[in-house]
């Protein structure tokens, strides 16, 4: 399986966006990808929610899905849409952040809205109130596609391992894990988080990635960690992207995951215990 990683910049502008993406699926299929991987909220960067209300549309409205359908089918190639921020019916207004799993016909195969909401303060200087913004989704998601079966999550869903563990468990061999993930978390935290959870489950971790200073029109500029990774069911680092936005390819042998599962079987190890304070 061969896969092209997009690192991206996101600005707050959707149809800039959708450029880069649909640039990025050309490439993509020309290098004889199976599929490509965006980071999260790859359709607009933005700390404003004014903004996010003004430029943001519902799933059948959004132009960067709509867009990437096109494009996937007439490249004959999977897409991975790390997140799209969309509108909801929701009576409060909040968002939601939605992955979704593109085939080469453009339908979409499955999607998977972010479990656990980033409501932290990194820093004095940096602090985040996801919620506020966006609804949690309530559904955990396996992908069996003919490539792989994928199990699908989003950037804070990394630090909740049963999670993953689940998705394992039913099946999963690549676990996505788009992100646009805090600077100040992302240097002691991003890579052992990642290759924990590759270990853990005996998976290949995609880990598309946002990076650098965002552009914004409107609101404040907001900052990302980059550093796309891939992680081996070992837990070997495949690739590391950097902080420069681009497109990387790395090719990946499924069997890997059948030889580190059978050599530490712990996915089968499960015991009940009782919990004692």
């Amino acid at each position: 399986m061969r896969s092209a990683i997009l690192q991206m910049q996101s600005s707050d502008q959707p149809e800039e966006n959708l450029t880069t993406i649909i640039n990025a699926i050309e490439d993509a299929a020309d290098g004889g990808a199976d599929i490509l991987m965006t980071p999260e909220v790859c359709n607009c960067v933005s700390l404003s929610r004014s903004h996010q209300s003004d430029v943001l549309a519902r799933e059948s409205r959004d132009i960067v899905l709509s867009g990437v359908k096109v494009a996937a089918a007439e490249m004959n190639i999977w897409v991975l849409l790390g997140s799209l921020a969309l509108k909801t019916t929701g009576a409060d207004g909040r968002f939601a952040n939605r992955s979704f799993l593109i085939t080469p016909s453009g339908r979409v195969a499955g999607w998977y809205d972010k479990l656990h909401m980033f409501d932290v303060t990194v820093s004095a200087e940096e602090t985040f109130r996801e919620s506020d913004g966006y609804r949690p989704g309530d559904r955990a998601v396996v992908v069996d596609t003919p490539l792989a079966k994928f199990g699908m999550s989003i950037c804070y869903d990394v630090r909740f391992g049963q999670l993953y563990r689940d998705l394992a468990q039913a099946g999963a061999q690549i676990l996505t894990v788009p992100s646009a993930f805090s600077p100040v978390t992302g240097a002691p935290h991003w890579e052992s988080l990642l290759r924990a959870r590759a270990i853990e489950t005996g998976s290949f971790v995609f880990a598309p990635a946002q990076t650098g200073t965002h552009s914004a029109r409107h609101g404040k500029p907001r900052q990302t960690y980059g550093h796309s990774l891939v992680v081996a069911p070992w837990g070997e680092i495949l690739l590391d992207a950097g902080t420069d936005p681009g497109l990387h390819f790395i090719d990946i042998d499924l069997k890997e995951v059948d030889k580190a599962r059978a050599r530490i079987p712990s996915l089968g190890h499960d015991r009940p215990y009782k919990l004692v304070t």
